[in-house]
């Protein structure tokens, strides 16, 4: 019997297919520190974000035939070595972009009206700064006729896009491995018959960072790489613009993101991943123009449903052409 370790969980869906297919199910989480001695006893591993499957496991662990990544991002995973070694690895791109973009967008209207600030603020002392903060909120914006930039234009980028189109807004985009996209919309499950279609041309990373008012970032992040906004992407930055990081932390570089938040050169902030996680206490998560969330881009009942039966379906299809 074929048996897989879903080492961060698996939807209950997913479970009950991967059992009916004749498959075993371990949902038991087995720490970082103790998988080199168990994992072999498994044909299979699913992650998400938080275990680490690196060279130094898969060489402990013979036995392993494939890792399953629910989710996008595979920075997690020695991709390169898994395939010199003839391990398969797969991941879930389509399952969990709706809910990435989504929480984009929560930041964004966080930020753009100030509810971050408020709730903690009117939680503290509510009649008392009431009115204090009914004034400074009336420095909100609106979206509509807004500038929304995207740094990576694949599926989670291209769903940004959609939400901003509908919100009314210009989109900038740059994915140096995109040039044409139709963006296809529509307002619900039942009209896409009736999708509208709206073609759009990447542009180049400058003309984003000069020319957007808010700014989201969907591309991947490995150890070592450079941040994609640091310093000199700041300096170019359009005053005020709003940085929204729902996709690997070090991405943006976070000092000097704290710099240009405190000297007002970028507006606001919406944080979702860090540098480090759990993050360490930082300046950053007391300033009053951030938006926090715990790295939960991907974390809707739907996302986890849609994740677990495409995680399922890959498994079984892998297994039974073996």
């Amino acid at each position: 019997m074929i048996k897989i370790l879903a080492n961060d969980g698996i939807d209950s869906t997913g479970k009950k297919m991967l059992e009916k297919a004749g498959f075993s199910v371990d949902t038991n989480k087995i720490p970082q520190e103790e998988l080199a001695k168990k994992l072999n006893a498994y044909d299979c591993i699913t992650v998400r974000s938080a275990t680490k499957v690196r060279k130094e496991l898969m060489d402990a662990c013979p036995n392993l035939k494939l890792i399953g990544r629910g989710g996008v991002g595979l920075d997690n995973i020695d991709i390169d070595y898994a395939k010199q070694k003839g391990i398969r690895v797969i991941n879930t791109p389509m399952s969990s972009s709706a809910s990435v973009a989504e929480l984009v967008f929560a930041h964004i209207f966080s930020m753009a009206r100030y509810i971050n600030h408020t709730n903690r603020e009117m939680a503290i002392d509510a009649p008392g700064k009431f009115n204090e903060l009914k004034k400074f909120c009336s420095n909100g914006v609106e979206l509509r006729g807004k500038t929304m930039g995207i740094i990576g234009f694949g599926r989670i980028g291209q769903e940004v896009a959609k939400i901003a189109l509908g919100m009314g807004m210009d989109v900038l985009a740059y994915d140096p491995y995109v040039d044409d996209v139709t963006i296809s919309f529509y307002f619900h499950q039942n009209l896409r018959d009736k999708a509208v279609k709206i073609p759009l041309k990447t542009v180049t990373k400058l003309k984003v960072l000069k020319k957007a008012d808010f700014i989201s970032l969907h591309v991947p992040f490995n150890e070592g790489d450079t941040a994609v906004i640091g310093e000199k992407e700041i300096e170019i930055l359009k005053p005020g613009v709003g940085l929204i990081n729902c996709a690997r932390g070090g991405v943006i570089d976070e000092k000097a993101l704290l710099k240009a938040l405190k000297l007002n050169k970028v507006a606001f902030a919406g944080l979702d991943v860090f540098e480090k996680e759990p993050p360490v206490k930082s300046e950053l998560f007391s300033l009053p123009n951030v938006s926090l969330s715990p790295h939960i881009g991907g974390s809707t009942m739907e996302a986890q449903n849609r994740i677990g039966i495409e995680l399922a379906e890959k498994i079984i299809e892998f297994f039974r052409k073996k």
